[in-house]
């Protein structure tokens, strides 16, 4: 293994664990508890050596979105391709979307609530965005129905996921009908 080659290694390596400890700290304490002091002396590094990674939070936020969007996209496909039909398939992938933002309070904040310095829904968006949402039309583009544009569904299908997700996550939905929302939600919108 060259010089070089180590180097980048090692720098990919201090990569990874800035934005595993950036995860933890914000799952444990939110992230107006992630700053670039509090990370260096968690991982044991300089300051300087984190800003030769990222410029700042806001592309630490951007970095843990782009993750977070991957791994979604993983647990939808996963999901999806454990259900027979249709129907069942949309079902599964909205309680696993759910489910993700549940368990990933912290990363779901990141990719859809915090600046992250990212576009989305524009030419210059970034592949695991545009993975994520792949992930979803897979399952609900061909339940769109007639006449209905299938990335539009799913749009329209995210939102209603997203608010969900959203007022759950701060107590505005009573919180033993999550399973029958996911139900209303299919039946109401999926026409087969």
């Amino acid at each position: 293994m060259s010089v070089q080659e180590r180097k980048e290694r090692e720098r990919a390596g201090r990569e990874r664990l800035i934005l595993a400890t950036a995860r933890e700290l914000a799952e444990q304490q939110g992230w107006d508890a992630v700053t670039t002091r509090r990370l260096a002396e968690r991982i044991e590094y300089s300051q300087p050596v984190l800003y030769s990674h990222f410029r700042g939070k806001r592309e630490i936020i951007g970095a843990v979105a782009l993750e977070g969007a991957a791994e979604m996209a993983a647990a939808l496909r996963a999901a999806a391709s454990a259900a027979d039909g249709p129907r069942a398939r949309v079902t599964t992938v909205a309680r696993a979307y759910l489910d993700f933002a549940e368990r990933n309070p912290a990363v779901y904040d990141a990719m859809f609530q915090l600046d992250g310095g990212l576009a989305f829904a524009q030419e210059d968006t970034p592949e695991p965005l545009k993975d994520a949402f792949a992930a979803l039309l897979e399952s609900l583009g061909e339940v769109a129905g007639d006449g209905v544009h299938p990335a539009l569904f799913t749009e329209v299908f995210w939102a209603a996921l997203h608010g969900l997700a959203t007022l759950t996550r701060a107590g505005r939905l009573p919180p033993g009908d999550a399973g029958r929302r996911v139900e209303l939600l299919v039946d109401r919108l999926v026409m087969i």
